[in-house]
């Protein structure tokens, strides 16, 4: 049986607003797209409309990622690219935090990121042509805001893990790098953007004046994935509407 020569992407957190954009981003340049998610109900809306293939997983858990990025290498005999789109929002002053809802928030941002780069390296290292990670941060990783404590720190780690992993693995043609968001409308900051005076305030931070779209990010998700970009490695890319790094209108 003649195996397919379409490229292969694996969107891991694929169920939300950004990773079902990026899956039919993908899936409408022809590539084969397999996206894991930990809900199920919310991962089968995502095939049915992209028709993608769909895999329950915790990225949290390092064995299940591992095992998943196996499992889609074998079926598919090569992997072009890896997006991580697991994670959490969490806004209140350090004081407030307690140790579980800080523990948790590491793990969803953070912890995923470092287990899906690791296990993504272990395949795109040993192809010829090596591959593309993209990793999600967030505007707060690199400025200041007001009760984002919790977020910025494992976003910045994950800043810090691209940067690092993009000199690791350059020799291997294996290409790391992030996105930076700022809001962006989707179902997890639904509570920020559906509050008429909380969206206002928001954009009015953004120097374009308005919150993103899921689609907005995803485009620049796809960019950094497809092959054509092979000499972008170790950037941090804000998707912001230039509020991390230009002043807001008065």
């Amino acid at each position: 049986m003649e195996r397919d020569n379409r490229a292969v992407y694996l969107v891991v957190g694929g169920s939300g607003g950004i990773g079902a954009e990026v899956a039919r981003l993908l899936a409408a340049r022809n590539a084969l797209v397999v996206v894991t998610a930990r809900q199920a109900g919310r991962l089968a809306a995502v095939g049915e409309v992209t028709g993608a293939t769909t895999l329950e997983l915790e990225a949290r858990d390092s064995g299940a990622v591992d095992a998943v990025f196996q499992q889609v290498h074998a079926n598919h005999g090569r992997l072009d690219g890896v997006v991580n789109c697991a994670g959490s929002i969490l806004l209140k002053p350090a004081h407030s935090i307690t140790d579980a809802e800080f523990a948790e928030t590491l793990g969803l941002n953070l912890i995923t990121a470092f287990n899906v780069l690791r296990a993504a390296a272990r395949i795109l290292m040993r192809q010829t042509g090596g591959g593309s990670i993209v990793l999600c941060s967030s505007v707060a990783a690199r400025r200041g805001l007001l009760n984002h404590e919790a977020i910025a720190a494992p976003k910045a780690g994950v800043e810090g893990l691209a940067l690092a992993a993009a000199a690791s693995y350059a020799r291997y043609h294996v290409r790391v790098n992030c996105v930076a968001p700022g809001l962006t409308r989707t179902g997890m900051t639904r509570a920020l953007t559906q509050n008429e005076a909380v969206a206002k305030a928001s954009a009015a931070m953004h120097p374009l004046g308005r919150i993103g779209e899921p689609a907005e990010v995803a485009s620049a998700i796809c960019w950094l994935l497809d092959g054509d970009q092979a000499w972008v490695t170790g950037q941090v890319i804000g998707v912001d509407g230039g509020m991390g790094s230009v002043q807001a209108r008065s």
